[in-house]
């Protein structure tokens, strides 16, 4: 009996063997997983940054892992929330790269905390693919760093060209005093020249500050045509109610810091008119049909939209792109950073949510000034003037 008994158990133990090694791999033995780390701005004044970011990035990752991942491996993704702060920015890249054991980082949200991380991700030899604006993320170039939300020099450059066929020639600006501020006044002043313009005041406000009354006082005492403003909610919301409050006529100007449906929530009747440059996310069904993102966009916002119950705004893009383009390096390089970062440097034509990408050794962005299209906000809605 315990022969026959011994017996049944070796055919049985040798069938589960044999279908075992006729199984597909990914089957039999589920590959190590592709952990990804992101840092957002999930919480704090700057979660209409961060918690869209958040979102964007766990619905491709479901995407990927639901048509088998990449070459089997499933995108595993590791969420800190930076809060907007770059301390706690510095603390969760040094978690995700030394505790984790992340393959690259995508985020920080901000200018200001990017700015922070940089130097940890260069040291650590990790790619990093921001989701800020400030030139200085990636211009100089530097070897591990990428970003995908366009340029301040880019969103300048295109308020400066409708500035210039309007024929006005002198203003003022008003910028935010944080990184992300200094790098779009920078720009603004440096740029000015180039187009026939001449800011003629300049003045700040601090990134939780609630009047901008005083600095608006003396914007209206000089002669200025027009004003721009540079920075991310509140603060630009405050700018513009308090520009309707003291009667000001003169157009307003903001930049794509503000791109999102948050903003004309944030500034009420007062947004009506502001002109500024956005991705083509928030006017997705009113560009041509021959646009190159057309298509993107409205797949993203459909999804988005489906899974959320909530409309897109103007950020979450960033993230989506950011992993996309991370799933491109880690098909052909697999789990090693230094060739993830090679293949990222070699994308070309990739058509994103943000704009169309084209990365090489000399540009980290990719992108640009056809990434944008300027609007003005008309009744509460977005409305193409270019």
């Amino acid at each position: 009996m315990k022969t026959q008994k011994s017996t049944v158990l070796a055919i049985l133990t040798g069938l589960i063997f044999l279908v075992l090694l006729c199984m597909p791999r990914s089957s039999a033995l589920a590959a190590e997983p592709y952990k990804i780390g992101c840092i957002f701005s999930v919480t704090g004044p700057a979660s209409f940054l961060g918690d869209p970011e958040k979102k964007s990035a766990i619905m491709l990752a479901d995407q990927i892992n639901k048509k088998g991942g990449i070459n089997g491996h499933p995108i595993e993704l590791v969420i800190y929330d930076t809060e907007g702060d770059p301390t706690k920015a510095v603390l969760n890249i040094n978690k995700l790269i030394f505790h984790d054991k992340v393959l690259a980082v995508i985020g920080p949200s901000r200018t200001p905390t990017t700015l922070a991380v940089i130097p940890i991700a260069q040291r650590a030899q990790i790619p990093l693919i921001s989701c800020a604006a400030g030139i200085k993320i990636t211009q100089p170039v530097k070897k591990w760093i990428f970003k995908t939300a366009q340029t301040d020099a880019l969103a300048v450059a295109k308020i400066y060209s409708y500035i210039k066929e309007q024929n006005i020639k002198k203003i003022a600006i008003i910028t935010v005093a944080n990184a992300f501020g200094e790098s779009g006044k920078e720009q603004l002043i440096k740029q000015a020249p180039k187009f026939g313009i001449e800011v003629v005041a300049q003045e700040s406000f601090g990134p939780k500050d609630t009047d901008m009354t005083p600095q608006l006082t003396k914007i209206r005492a000089t002669p200025a045509q027009a004003v721009v403003c540079w920075g991310t909610n509140p603060g630009p919301a405050v700018v513009a109610k308090n520009m309707k409050q003291l009667d000001m006529k003169i157009p307003l100007f903001q930049s794509h810091g503000v791109a999102s449906p948050k903003f004309i929530e944030l500034a009420g009747d007062a947004a009506n008119g502001i002109i500024l440059p956005t991705g083509k996310i928030l006017v997705a069904k009113d560009i041509p049909d021959s646009d190159p993102q057309k298509s993107v966009l409205l797949k993203y916002i459909k999804d988005y939209e489906s899974r959320y119950k909530t409309n897109v705004s103007g950020f979450g893009g960033y993230a989506y792109d950011g992993l996309n383009l991370l799933a491109i390096a880690l098909e052909k390089a697999g789990a090693d950073k230094a060739k993830i970062r090679d293949e990222l440097e070699k994308i070309k034509g990739y058509k994103g949510v943000s704009g169309v990408f084209n990365f090489s050794p000399s540009e980290h962005n990719g992108l640009t000034m056809d990434a944008f299209v300027l609007v003005k906000i008309v009744n509460g809605k977005w409305q193409i003037i270019k």
